[in-house]
């Protein structure tokens, strides 16, 4: 991929998909509250935590759609990050065998952060 305009294309269709289950994730917040909060308990997560990622989760994507300051857009990469990283290993622990969506997640987050990575040090 040595054409810049290939590695843009490429980044916002991998974005879009990823932004696409994050949200579909966040919709599930609002939309099931009640159920959410019976997962993250057999999960071994505090119900609150519902509240803190259904806004968490847009501010992040904001951040990484719009890049307006690389700081804020390193820290909604770090942050989901973590985020999936704990959505998959807590599925994990638990055996229920809902941890690959989060893996799927995680993997197009992966392949986000190094476009744009690739793409922020390509010269035009």
């Amino acid at each position: 991929m040595k054409n810049k305009k290939t590695v843009k294309i490429i980044f916002w269709i991998v974005t879009g998909l990823m932004s696409a289950m994050l949200l579909m994730g966040v919709s599930m917040y609002i939309l099931k509250t009640d159920e959410m909060k019976l997962q993250f308990l057999g999960l071994g997560f505090p119900p609150f935590l519902i509240y803190i990622l259904m806004v968490a989760k847009p501010l992040g994507l904001i951040a990484i759609w719009t890049n307006k300051v690389k700081t804020l857009t390193e820290w909604a990469y770090a942050g989901l990050t973590f985020n999936l990283l704990l959505a998959v290993t807590a599925h994990v622990n638990v055996g229920d065998g809902e941890q690959f969506g989060a893996l799927m997640v995680l993997i197009l987050l992966a392949i986000s952060y190094f476009l744009y990575k690739k793409k922020e040090n390509m010269v035009d």
